[in-house]
Formats: structure tokens, C-alpha cells, sequence
């Protein structure tokens, strides 16, 4: 009998484990400025599938084709099928103020098959409210309720809500934390702080519900790329793309009405804490994954799955340093006219960001100098934004 030793079994190879199915998540407003950054940043995990629902009153459907263009070219070489998916959103044009229209939606995916769902889709103009309040109030809470009665009938639980700092009015404190006080000072602000109660109110009823509130402050800037940014229809209603189409010159007036330089402020003008839009898509994406079962965000005692997080750099900026910025940025020199207050507007609006620092492991990381850059790229490369490829 030899004694030699056995012979060695080669190893069989272990297959890399199977990745997770993708998980369908919608984003209503999907192709607007803040959508269009929300779903890129979702892609760019490959792990989530996109919806998007949009109604195009104030986006265009060519943001989200600009989007997947995007995420497939970051895809790098021998994509699995589950990586090309990933990239490729589906989109539906249809009004959340219609319910039918929505219901079909959650209708192609089934019960459960939809994950979950963040909802930035508002209307969102301080002064516009205040001249068509009903409007405001039909779109942003009228709508909202009913795509969480059609969430609920489909069995989908976990909503990422686009607030506003808005909600504060005009706060005690700066800067601004999560525990102050909610008292709106416009429409607008009264819609928000409407959806937040109706949110929380839906969670402290059923403890399936799981929700984060996401108090933005003002965002800014474009993707890097200058492929997507912000594009409004009509006059922007926002200060930074406004000074961008003047410089560009979709806008022929070279001054800006500046409204009210007697604010308790240090230069008399209404201080804003800006963000760049990259920065607050990913903090979407964390609020997002703070909403999976594992998460511990709410507490193992909590009596409800609702919470609300400040998204900002904590930094105040005037209208007159935003102005100094733009004028570094595009090199035109914006002249200014000071004309009176304008109802809504709330001297100091300057974020808190640390709860959301802590728990979320959300970082406001770029400055007003990259925010104004990559606007102005974007500005640049697209004079006349989408409206050439709608």
C-alpha cells in the first residue's frame, strides 16, 4: 500500500454572490433642477431603479435623458445588465394633482413594487404664492395627500420629503435648528409646514410608515459637467439662475431689483445659506437609506418613524455677496436697484446642519465659488438651456 500522500483537490472557485435585485424608487419632479441631481446621484449607487413623474410645467423631459447619458458614460468598462438598468430611468409624464394618473403608475409595479419614494415635486416661489395661494396649496399639500393614500394602497412606506427652511418663517434663532418653532410667513412656507404635519400625523398612525423630512435651504450650482442644471420656464424666480440668465443675456436687463436693504442683516440685504445641488442630492440619498429596517435613526423606542433634518452648509450669504460672486464668476457687471420688501421674504435664513451631520452623515461640502462656477458652466454650455432639445 503506497504511503504517498493523497492527492490534492483543486478548490472550486466560489461565484461572487449574486448582487440585490434593484429597488424601484420614484422621484416626483424627477426632471426638474433639484429632481434631475437626485436621480443622478440614486444612479450612481446602482442599486436603486428610477421612476420619475413630472408633469413638465417647470422642467424638461430632456434633463433625465441628459442624466442616463451620464450615468451610463461613469459606468466604466464590462457593465453587468443590472448596471445598464440602472441607469436608465423610467418616465412618466403625469400630474400628481391627478390621482388616476398616479394610481397608474403604482399599478405597473404592483403592490410592494414600488421601495419607496421621495417627493420633491412642488411648486415653490415665495411670491408667487402670495398671488395664487389656492394654486399653491392645491399642487403642493391637495397632491401630496393623495400620493400617500395611493402609496399606502400599494403598500409602499418610506417617503423622503422635500421641505423648505421656509417652514421657520422668520426664526428666534440663528442659526436655525431643527426645534424651532414652525409658524410659515408665506403660502408657500404654509404648504410646507401643512405636508410635514400631515407626514408626521401618518406615522404616528401607522408605525409601518417610515419618513424624513428634508428642510432644504437654497440650493445652487449644477453638475460639474455643465449637462444638467437649472433650467426654469419663464423669468427664474430665484436669485442665482436669475443672475445667470442676465449675464448669459436670456434676461436683457443689466440691474437686479434688490428687494429691501434695510433687513437687520450686515449689509441690509436678506441672507440665504447656500448649498451646492450636488451636495443636497446626496443628502437625499442618505435620507433614503436611513429609511431601511437596519437603520436606528428613530430610535428603538420612538413613537413614530418621523424625522426632519435641516440640509445646509450653516453659513449665511447676502444677496450682495451672491451678487459679488456671480460677478467674479461671469465677469458682468450686474448693476442694482433697491426697491421695497417683498411679502414672504424673512430677514436670516441660515441653516443648523448638525443633526443631520451627526445622524445622517450628511457634509455640505462645496463653496459659493464652485456654486457659481459650475452654474456658470452650465449656463454657458446650455445659453438657452434645454429648450433646444425639448
Amino acid at each position: 500500500m503506497s504511503d504517498s500522500p493523497a492527492a490534492s483537490v483543486p478548490a472550486v472557485p466560489k461565484s461572487a454572490p449574486a448582487p440585490a435585485p434593484l429597488k424601484n424608487v420614484l422621484v416626483t419632479g424627477g426632471a426638474g433642477y433639484i429632481g434631475s441631481h437626485v436621480v443622478f446621484v440614486l444612479q450612481q449607487t446602482r442599486r436603486f431603479k428610477v421612476i420619475s413623474i413630472d408633469n413638465h410645467h417647470n422642467s424638461h423631459p430632456t434633463a433625465l435623458k441628459r442624466v442616463s447619458e451620464l450615468s451610463r458614460a461613469a459606468l466604466g468598462p464590462n457593465p453587468t445588465e443590472q448596471d445598464i438598468q440602472s441607469t436608465e430611468v423610467d418616465a412618466h409624464a403625469c400630474d400628481l394633482t391627478q390621482p388616476a394618473q398616479i394610481r397608474a403608475v403604482f399599478e405597473k409595479y404592483g403592490k410592494g413594487g414600488i421601495w419607496g419614494v421621495v417627493h420633491v415635486a412642488a411648486y415653490k416661489a415665495v411670491g408667487e404664492s402670495t398671488e395664487i395661494p389656492l394654486t399653491y396649496y392645491a399642487n403642493n399639500v391637495g397632491a401630496t395627500v393623495s400620493l400617500l393614500q395611493t402609496m399606502a394602497d400599494f403598500e409602499c412606506r418610506r417617503f423622503v420629503y422635500s421641505s423648505s427652511a421656509t417652514v421657520y418663517g422668520t426664526p428666534p434663532i440663528i442659526p436655525i435648528p431643527e426645534t424651532t418653532r414652525l409658524q410659515a410667513d408665506s403660502p408657500y412656507g404654509s404648504t410646507k409646514v401643512m405636508a410635514e404635519t400631515i407626514v408626521e400625523d401618518l406615522c404616528h398612525a401607522d408605525p409601518r410608515w417610515r419618513a424624513i423630512s428634508l428642510r432644504y435651504f437654497n440650493p445652487a450650482g449644477a453638475h460639474p459637467s455643465g449637462q444638467i442644471g437649472e433650467d426654469p420656464r419663464g423669468r427664474p424666480g430665484n436669485l442665482l439662475p436669475l443672475l445667470a440668465h442676465m449675464a448669459v443675456g436670456r434676461i436683457k436687463e443689466p440691474t437686479l431689483k434688490v428687494f429691501g436693504n434695510d433687513y437687520p442683516t450686515p449689509d441690509g440685504t436678506c441672507v440665504r445659506d447656500y448649498l451646492h445641488v450636488m451636495d443636497l442630492a446626496s443628502g437625499h440619498l442618505l435620507a433614503l437609506e436611513a429609511l431601511e429596517s437596519k437603520s436606528n435613526i428613530f430610535g428603538a423606542n420612538a413613537k413614530a418613524h418621523f424625522k426632519a433634518y435641516n440640509l445646509g452648509k450653516g453659513k449665511g450669504m447676502s444677496v450682495l455677496d451672491i451678487v459679488e460672486a456671480m460677478r467674479k464668476a461671469t465677469g458682468f457687471n450686474y448693476g442694482l436697484e433697491i426697491i421695497g420688501r417683498r411679502r414672504g421674504d424673512v430677514p436670516d435664513l441660515t441653516a443648523d446642519p448638525a443633526l443631520a451631520e451627526k445622524e445622517l452623515g450628511f457634509k455640505a461640502i462645496e463653496n459659493l465659488e464652485t456654486m457659481c462656477r459650475d452654474l456658470w458652466n452650465w449656463q454657458t454650455k446650455n445659453p438657452k438651456g434645454y429648450a433646444a432639445e425639448d
